[in-house]
């Protein structure tokens, strides 16, 4: 009789084990992907959510690529992802077709005022056809994606024909994103930047105006190597697909160079690389790019001196992700 009993109060005490585990896990901290470690994801993930009051103890950071993240929400590891996307993006496409239930959440008038007020960042409105599951209008903030080039490594010359190339031919570039690499686009995100004197030569050639200070460029012609880097980002994100479009188009109309495309931690990190002179050209948001050019946050220990701009590429816009069924309407929900 004593055998049953005890037998019946471990099970009792099981499923009240399993019941506790159930009820933390719904309403304990959230798993959230803030990007990869030196990126400026994390960078504005972190201003995102003190935004909402919500500090680093509040919930379980995972520093995951766009891609990675993407993978985590589909399997229910990741309640929320972070990321600074081109719009419309194939991973989020992609998790919609696998999961059938993505959101999107919009941040608030006060969220978006407290970015504006610390940060380059300005509000955005992603269109709700952007996505065939979205049923209203997402509230977001935005940057630009620039290209920036190392100065001891991109000499004038050099300067000039990858600029050309990258505008000339970006009827060839096949990602969707390429439609924003216009010569009507071409200064936005460049306030502040010192310009490449090879970009600005053929800026000029193309009637365009520009005030930027003028990058003194260490790189010789005459000592020019032939093996180059790109530095982009995740493999699931925009920058890596479309870096290797670029890459290829600068191949195929440059002779005597080979420009390859490389995965990174994107913004942060192809800037401080650029920094340490091991890498020659590097995808960014214009944010982390000024900062690292006076030397602020990210680069307050040292400012990144041999860095100048090319030329934008295409808006970036911040895009948080959860699933329906994680009932998470607003990132107000986790600190409930």
């Amino acid at each position: 009789m004593r055998k049953k009993r005890t037998v019946g109060l471990m099970t009792f005490l099981l499923s009240l084990m399993v019941v506790i585990a159930g009820c933390s896990g719904s309403g304990g901290k959230k798993n959230i992907a803030i990007g990869p470690p030196a990126s400026e994801t994390q960078t504005i993930s972190h201003l995102i959510l003190d935004a909402y009051g919500i500090g680093k103890d509040d919930y379980k950071a995972f520093q995951e690529g766009f891609g990675d993240a993407a993978d985590g929400v589909q399997d229910g590891n990741i309640d929320i992802s972070i990321g600074i996307l081109g719009l419309p993006t194939g991973s989020i496409e992609s998790l919609q077709a696998a999961s059938g239930d993505v959101k999107m959440l919009s941040l608030s008038d006060k969220a978006i005022k407290h970015i504006e007020e610390n940060s380059g960042y300005r509000r955005y409105t992603i269109p709700k056809n952007s996505y065939k599951f979205l049923k209203n209008d997402v509230e977001t903030v935005t940057a630009y994606a620039i290209l920036v080039a190392n100065t001891d490594t991109i000499d004038e010359e050099l300067g000039y024909e990858i600029t050309k190339a990258m505008f000339d031919y970006a009827s060839e570039n096949t990602h969707a994103q390429a439609v924003h690499t216009t010569l009507e686009n071409a200064l936005k995100g460049s306030e502040g930047l010192p310009i490449h004197p090879g970009a600005k030569r053929y800026f000029e050639e193309k009637g365009l105006k520009m005030d930027n200070p003028v990058a003194t460029v260490k790189a010789d012609s005459t000592k020019r190597k032939k093996e180059f880097i790109l530095g982009t980002g995740s493999q699931g994100g925009t920058y890596y697909p479309l870096g290797g479009e670029m890459a290829n188009i600068w191949n195929k109309h440059l002779n005597g160079v080979n420009i390859t495309n490389t995965e990174t931690g994107a913004s942060v990190e192809n800037l401080a690389t650029i920094g340490k002179g091991h890498m020659d050209l590097g995808m960014t948001v214009h944010v982390p790019a000024l900062n690292a050019w006076e030397g602020k946050a990210d680069f307050k220990d040292g400012k990144v001196e041999n860095m100048a701009f090319i030329g934008h590429i295409y808006p970036e816009v911040v895009q948080i992700i959860t699933r329906e069924k994680t009932g998470i309407k607003s990132l107000d929900d986790l600190m409930k």
